[in-house]
């Protein structure tokens, strides 16, 4: 007799929450003399440098790439509470009262049910630490409700073609976040990439393909330029 996979259950792997923050500063900060901006931009960029232990930030810039949020916060924290301790801090700073949220992601990472015993280095949402590379490309993803209505081996069949194509990107390195009841969406993605382009094609292969037939949801897209905080800050208030 044919084994037929079933859907597996939760594991005991360790669940980091992943929490993608997207912020802009109000138009009226920039009215504000420089002596009051520099130092309020000093003491920020000392809050994001030292977070909460346990906690890894990394910082981008989206001045440019799309209308409304400006800077992006990654955090990748053990538990929720960090996160919120993070969010906090930087709400109470002297910047805090100029920070707007224009998008806000949580999610868990989590080893995908549809992989078996396959491995792939920093692909198929096995990757938990950022590959510090220059850009990142972020979005909500909803499936839609048909797709659960697959058989688990179909489904799995379905994903074999999805990681396929992505093998062709060894280049690409993705983060999963599994966001079912944690917040609105199913899942939030993001990608690390060394060239925009290779992005560009992936997506551009994974068109034609029997999963993308399934997508209910993978908008707004964010494309991300890594900085440093400080460099993040100014770019966000126009200093070149």
């Amino acid at each position: 007799m044919t084994d037929v996979p079933t859907e597996p259950s939760a594991s005991e792997e360790r669940r980091d929450v992943l929490k993608y923050t997207f912020l802009r500063l109000r138009p009226e900060w920039r009215h504000l003399p420089r002596e009051t901006r520099d130092p309020a931009k000093e003491s920020v960029t000392k809050l994001l440098e030292n977070p909460p232990a346990g906690v890894l930030l990394r910082t981008y810039s989206l001045v440019g790439t799309k209308a409304g949020p400006e800077m992006l916060l990654w955090v990748i924290a053990p538990a929720l509470e960090p996160v919120q301790e993070l969010h906090s801090r930087l709400l109470g700073s002297a910047l805090g009262a100029y920070l707007e949220t224009t998008h806000s992601y949580l999610g868990m990472a989590r080893r995908s049910e549809y992989l078996g015993d396959h491995v792939h280095e920093n692909q198929e949402g096995g990757t938990r630490r950022p590959l510090d590379r220059p850009y990142l490309f972020v979005y909500p993803f909803v499936k839609t409700r048909a797709w659960y209505g697959i058989p688990f081996a179909d489904r799995q069949r379905v994903m074999g073609e999805h990681f396929r194509i992505g093998h062709k990107y060894p280049d690409v390195g993705i983060h999963t976040g599994y966001s079912f009841g944690l917040d609105d969406a199913e899942f939030i993605l993001s990608f690390e990439a060394d060239d925009p382009g290779r992005f560009l094609d992936l997506v551009r292969d994974l068109r034609p393909t029997e999963a993308s037939k399934y997508t209910e949801l993978e908008t707004p897209i964010f494309t991300c330029l890594a900085a440093p905080p400080r460099r993040m800050l100014d770019l966000a208030d126009g200093l070149p």
